[in-house]
């Protein structure tokens, strides 16, 4: 049996997605990842071409997207912002347009979710969001592989979010309602999910079974979770904060005291960069390591899966029974 095509064209955002189609990616993902592991070719996007335009530094999305493409067959080609100017030397649409005519797909990493909207509008080829600051999907589908992974479902599994309500707590919100699990995200006052992320993922929720809630007291939301989860206190384009988010956030670090309060078989994640003695300590981050570099390779094989199904031909993934 083979897996079924992708409704739509784009990965822009996770609220945009079917539960079946992230149940789709993540499935892909994970033939991508045996495949791999098996040492057995598969090539499906021989002769294909992956457009990439960063305007943020990266290591993983660059790493993962660039080498998943090599490893498909494919090839992937970089354009730096000073060599296209998106809106300085030529108009998103007409960039998206060019792209189009040259390549298969592109993924973009920038900080305007708008210009990645507008970009995807105009093009005829598939668009990725490689993270803006808005949303990370990408990192997101990853995090659902390794709790697939570790705990073998994700319907009813309890996480808890610790940190800014910043693009992959925006994400982690989405993702969680329309896969049923129950996430709790807490945040100092002022640092908290938008209203109308969460008025949206609680809508997601009522659909699956799943809910997301918001909490000012990190015990609260660790107690009995299954996965306890963070992120960098301070991102990119936000570093003259970091003195004010560095006292704003002082009790929200991931460490032992608050693994105590989770379930015994809690685990704990984190997207990287990871900030030792801030957003979580140096003991938990090596007690949990595997995992999250789990996390981190996972962000290669199930964009693979993805790459495949907006790409290629759903087919080439057979499923058993």
């Amino acid at each position: 049996m083979a897996l079924m095509a992708l409704k739509h064209k784009d990965l822009l955002s996770i609220a945009d997605l079917e539960p079946e189609e992230i149940h789709l990616i993540l499935e892909a993902g994970a033939i991508c990842k045996a495949k791999n592991k098996a040492g057995e070719m598969f090539v499906p996007l021989l002769g294909k071409t992956l457009g990439m335009i960063f305007h943020k530094p990266s290591a993983r999305t660059r790493l993962s997207f660039d080498i998943g493409m090599y490893q498909l067959g494919g090839h992937s080609v970089m354009s730096r912002d000073e060599e296209i100017g998106l809106d300085k030397r030529e108009p998103v649409e007409d960039v998206a347009r060019l792209f189009s005519r040259y390549m298969d797909a592109v993924v973009i990493r920038t900080f305007d979710h708008d210009l990645l909207t507008r970009f995807a509008a105009a093009a005829s080829i598939p668009v990725i969001n490689g993270l803006t600051d808005f949303s990370h999907p990408c990192q997101i589908l990853a995090d659902l592989m390794t709790i697939r992974e570790q705990k073998k479902t994700l319907k009813g599994i309890k996480v808890a979010f610790i940190g800014d309500g910043n693009n992959v707590a925006n994400s982690w919100a989405f993702g969680a309602a329309k896969m049923g699990m129950h996430l709790t995200i807490a945040s100092p006052k002022g640092y908290e999910l938008m209203p109308d992320v969460l008025r949206e993922a609680q809508e997601y929720a009522k659909l699956s079974g799943g809910s997301v809630t918001l909490t000012n007291s990190p015990v609260a939301a660790a107690s009995k979770a299954d996965v306890l989860y963070t992120d960098v206190w301070t991102s990119m384009g936000q570093e003259e904060e970091s003195r004010e988010r560095l006292a704003a956030f002082e009790g929200f670090q991931v460490g032992e005291p608050l693994m105590k309060k989770a379930a015994d078989d809690a685990i704990a994640m984190h997207c990287l960069p990871a900030h030792r003695g801030e957003e979580i300590t140096a003991e938990t981050m090596e007690r949990f390591q595997k995992v999250i570099f789990d996390e981190a390779e996972n962000r290669m094989h199930v964009e693979k899966g993805l790459m495949v199904l907006l790409m290629g031909k759903p087919d080439v993934f057979q499923l058993k029974g």
